[in-house]
């Protein structure tokens, strides 16, 4: 993943963030040491980010798209109020498992329920209104994911999509995630529906808001 911040603001930016609990960095050891892509974890000033979001908002229904080994469903357990809860939607055996091993250590670990198989499926079966959202899955399905979701979201909440820039791509896109994301970020700009900002934060992320 291309640096797009000098990696002393990058430090001095983690160092200057509340670290997260124990558990967390425990989990990102473990995901590190055991799991192909482990750049595909959160980390620190994201995950931090979006237990505040979490925070401020106090969502009763948090959707993810993109679970990877938990590590962001656990950021955002943290903010829940006491009847929030999360679905997080994977595809990957392996991901489920250690991710519900943190689930199961963590004191907020009740508050998320693991949905396996295509997340289209689970978004299209929900009938509680989307209070905030995390996508971060597979670029291709970023358009329609977005679109189930954004029609699915209370007037006010929040999505937050990760990994916006893909490294640099979409200003020169050459393949087929890049142009999907590409495209999307052009499409949720022009959305009368939302309000967003594209952040330069890690590998670009969105944050909008339903009206």
């Amino acid at each position: 993943m291309k640096t797009f911040i000098a990696e002393e603001i990058e430090q001095y930016a983690q160092s200057h963030t509340r670290p997260e609990p124990e558990l967390l960095i425990g989990l990102m050891a473990k995901t590190h040491a055991t799991m192909d892509n482990p750049q595909m974890l959160t980390g620190r000033i994201e995950g931090r980010l979006l237990k505040l979001l979490v925070q401020i908002l106090q969502p009763r229904l948090v959707l993810e798209v993109g679970m990877f080994t938990g590590y962001s469903a656990l950021s955002m357990a943290e903010g829940l109020p006491a009847d929030g809860r999360i679905i997080t939607c994977d595809i990957d055996p392996k991901a489920q498992e250690m991710a519900q091993a943190a689930f199961d250590a963590s004191p907020v670990g009740h508050k998320i329920e693991i949905r396996m198989g295509p997340a289209l499926d689970t978004l299209r079966g929900l009938e509680q209104a989307i209070d905030f959202s995390f996508i971060d899955a597979d670029k291709q399905g970023y358009p329609l994911y977005y679109e189930e979701i954004v029609t699915r979201t209370r007037p006010g909440g929040l999505i937050l999509m990760d990994n916006m820039f893909l490294s640099g791509r979409v200003l020169d896109p050459q393949d087929d995630a890049a142009r999907a994301v590409a495209d999307l970020n052009r499409a949720i700009s022009e959305d009368d529906r939302v309000e967003n900002v594209l952040l330069t934060i890690r590998d670009g992320v969105q944050l909008i808001r339903k009206k």
